[in-house]
This record gives structure tokens, sequence and C-alpha cells, in this order.
């Protein structure tokens, strides 16, 4: 399983961030953020229509049959990503490795309600493992780990 994912309290709220290793150039990485057909696979409510530019939208099924959008804040092809999700922020940043053996991801999402924080961040564990499989181009498998993560990130956000 890839790293845990860290919570710092942050002006208006607080940020999680994970940090993901790929075995390739941070383009490939950034290309599979932000392609439709593949965000799907990763992010469980997106419907895949995205206007791919800057101040473009995103839209995302709440899973009652309602819709709501996002608006694409930042687009640096390929250092940079990030989106405001209703009121919180999303936000994706890719470099190269300095060995040159592959890129790192760093995942940022900051948000207010801190007793939200271990399901927020069981989630994104989870999400973030299955865009590491699709990266990595093996078999998508959504491991049934989510309570077992929740504890987890409840006993390290105490």
């Amino acid at each position: 399983m890839d790293g845990y994912g860290r919570m710092d309290k942050v002006e208006g709220g607080y940020a999680l961030t994970f940090k993901r290793h790929f075995p390739c150039k941070p383009e490939k990485v950034f290309d599979a953020v932000t392609n439709p057909d593949i965000f799907v696979q990763w992010y469980p409510f997106a419907t895949g229509r995205m206007d791919l530019h800057l101040g473009g939208k995103m839209y995302f099924d709440d899973g009652e049959g309602s819709e709501y959008e996002a608006v694409i804040t930042e687009l640096d092809y390929p250092r940079s990503f990030a989106f405001r999700e209703v009121e919180d922020l999303i936000e994706l940043s890719f470099q190269e490795e300095k060995t040159g053996a592959g890129s790192e991801m760093v995942f940022v999402h900051t948000f207010d309600d801190k007793e939200m924080a271990m399901y927020i961040a069981a989630g994104w564990h989870r999400c973030l493992d299955v865009l590491s499989q699709l990266v990595r181009e093996e078999t998508v498998e959504w491991k049934d780990n989510a309570e077992e993560l929740r504890e987890i990130y409840k006993e390290k956000f105490r």
C-alpha cells in the first residue's frame, strides 16, 4: 500500500496531503489525471464531463441523482492541476524525481470539517491507489479496505 496521507491545520481549515511515486514521467501521470475516461475510473463521483481549461467546469454526481460542478483553478501542463469542488480545493502537482527514475505526485485536499478527516483520507487513499494502478497500466482493483483505513486515519489524526 502506498504512503499514508497526513493532515495539517491551514488557514480556513485542514489540508490532507498524499504523495505518490510513479515509474514514469510526470506527463503520463498528468495525462491520466486530466483524461476524462481515466478520471472517472479513480474518482467515483466524476461524470466524465470536463472542460479542460483554466476556469473550465468539471461535473460530478452526488450519488443521489443530482449533479454539481467544480471549477478548474489551475492548469499548468505537466506541473499542476487544481479545482474547487463545492467549498473544497483539490490540488495536484507533478515533478520528475531528481534521480530520473520516475515522478512524484503531491495531492492536497483542503477542507473545513475536521470530523470528516478520517473518512475523506480513507476515500482519497483508496482513489489514489486506483490511480496508481491505472498509471502503471495494472488491472484496477478497488480493495475492500475502507473501514481499516478509517481506523488508521482516526488514530493518525487524533
